[in-house]
């Protein structure tokens, strides 16, 4: 089945370790439960660095499946039918054209450089390392920059190779476009640097509780993004509050009324 989101009064699109899956247990179900009972009104995009594999792992585990996910750190954009991921052609061209086929040449720039680690997983437009930030050397920066291309250091432990421009923040907005949906309908959420371009690309964010603090202190000053003192989950449920995106159950508005009147 494929489900549609234009329309929906709120689209979540959110990252997943920190965000999503983060937080108290009771505020994961209540927030998987909630957006299981509205999905007439909440619509979920995916916005995070895991492989389609991890993502279907996660959603026949019990997660709710989203309608779209931009994966791959925003390199790839793709609606979800049934429970497979098809990626969109008319949103990828341009992510393939900036990679230009960058992998092998990216490996042999980076192979042996200290600190990094390459990832098993492989990726179509990304090269994504594990790193020790204790013997990282910053030629790694220069060699990628020197050959057109972005990188993402983050949670200081990983860093990764993209094409010029594409990011998670670019390719949510691109898929927002195309699927025509209000930008004010949308709530962005993240935790870690590599959530960075998704909460500063002007739509409605959170940062949630936990935040890696380079990610709080870039965005703290933004308007349109809340820094949430609830972690993960909670942190979703308090933005929605915060900023009026969507009713919730009584006991969760009660709460983070609350909490927003003792701030």
């Amino acid at each position: 089945m494929t489900r549609g989101i234009t329309g929906t009064r709120l689209v979540l699109a959110t990252d997943l370790d920190g965000t999503f899956l983060g937080g108290t247990e009771d505020d994961r179900q209540r927030l998987y439960d909630w957006v299981e009972e509205n999905r007439d009104s909440v619509g979920l995009i995916f916005a995070t660095g895991r492989d389609p594999e991890f993502i279907a792992e996660l959603c026949e585990g019990g997660i709710p499946w989203p309608e779209y996910v931009v994966g791959d750190v925003g390199t790839t954009i793709a609606q979800i039918t049934g429970q497979t991921q098809n990626p969109i052609e008319a949103l990828e061209a341009e992510i393939a054209e900036a990679w230009n086929t960058a992998g092998d040449r990216v490996r042999a720039a980076l192979a042996e450089l200290p600190g990094l680690k390459e990832q098993e997983t492989a990726f179509r437009y990304r090269v994504s390392y594990d790193m020790d930030v204790t013997s990282f050397d910053r030629i790694a920066i220069e060699r990628v920059e020197e050959m057109g291309l972005d990188w993402i250091a983050s949670d200081g432990k990983y860093f990764d190779v993209l094409p010029k421009g594409v990011s998670k923040g670019p390719s949510v907005k691109r898929l927002v476009n195309h699927l025509g949906i209000p930008p004010a309908h949308v709530l962005c959420a993240g935790d870690t640097m590599n959530d960075l371009s998704l909460l500063s690309c002007g739509l409605p964010a959170v940062a949630v509780g936990g935040s890696e603090q380079r990610l709080v202190d870039h965005v703290a000053d933004l308007p349109h993004v809340h820094v949430a003192e609830a972690r993960g989950a909670g942190g979703i449920f308090e933005a929605i509050a915060r900023l009026g995106l969507h009713p919730l159950p009584d006991d969760l508005a009660e709460r983070f009324a609350a909490e927003t009147d003792t701030g």
